[in-house]
């Protein structure tokens, strides 16, 4: 048994394939996968429990992922969460805004697992400043 502390993320995105193969790619990363299909949804697991990492697309029913993001920024206990911002939306100003809220790293849909894979590694290796 090993003495390592499991890594968790939580993967929100509203497409349920898109969240499934998010979380297979995490778990072949060793991570313990939540899901959440909207911003509601993932605000109310992120003040349940803190995850190692989270992957959060912009564009989600109830509240956005800058929502998501803001949130995360304005909790004590969230501050300097790993945040992968994963959307389809590519203008700079979506990628300027979302590194305001705290975003570690942005990935523009569609990706492949090599790309999503090394975007994890520096999102979690990128020192928060």
């Amino acid at each position: 048994m090993s003495d390592t502390v499991q890594k968790t993320a939580l993967v929100v995105d509203d497409d349920p394939d898109i969240r499934k193969v998010i979380g297979a790619y995490l778990t072949k990363l060793g991570f313990q996968v939540s899901y959440a299909g909207d911003g509601r949804k993932a605000i109310e697991q992120l003040d349940l429990a803190r995850p190692s990492l989270l992957c959060v697309d912009l564009m989600l029913p109830e509240s956005s992922g800058y929502d998501v993001c803001d949130h995360v920024r304005n909790s004590t206990t969230l501050r300097g969460l790993p945040i992968l911002m994963i959307s389809a939306r590519t203008m700079p100003e979506d990628r300027a805004y979302a590194e305001e809220l705290g975003v570690r790293r942005y990935l523009a849909k569609p990706f492949t697992q090599a790309q999503f894979v090394a975007h994890v590694k520096e999102t979690l290796a990128q020192d928060p400043t």
